[in-house]
């Protein structure tokens, strides 16, 4: 699981570095409310990432223990979704409700992307 912690981490840069820029798109551009949708959906979907690492791991502790039930934290991370897009529908002119849907899902691409990244860079 030291892996897992190792690709939280990477992908806590990387948001950040997307919030970085959607704070600038949304002060510069006028687009505000897309740029806030990605936002809003970026974090939502870090922290649906960071429940996942974290039942992972007790999910891997509890079938070394053989003892014992672990879900992955599914119902945690549907609700975390659900609150996003509640959040987006209910202040419009605030949040665009596609963006904040993006958002929630670029952390899953981020980790599409470096795993196919780090699996062309260890074929040779």
């Amino acid at each position: 699981m030291l892996e897992m912690q190792r690709i939280f981490t990477r992908q806590k840069k990387y948001i950040y570095f997307l919030l970085a820029a959607c704070a600038l798109g949304w002060g510069f551009t006028p687009y505000s409310t897309i740029f806030a949708g990605l936002a809003l959906g970026s974090l939502f979907g870090l922290y649906n990432f960071w429940i996942l690492v974290r039942r992972m791991e007790k999910f891997d502790r509890v079938l070394e223990s053989g003892k014992g039930r672990a879900g992955l934290g599914t119902t945690f991370r549907f609700a975390s979704g659900v609150a996003a897009v509640a959040i987006a529908i209910a202040l419009p002119e605030y949040f665009h409700l596609i963006g904040t849907v993006i958002g929630l899902m670029i952390p899953y691409v981020l980790l599409v992307v470096e795993r196919i990244m780090f699996h062309v860079k260890n074929q040779q």
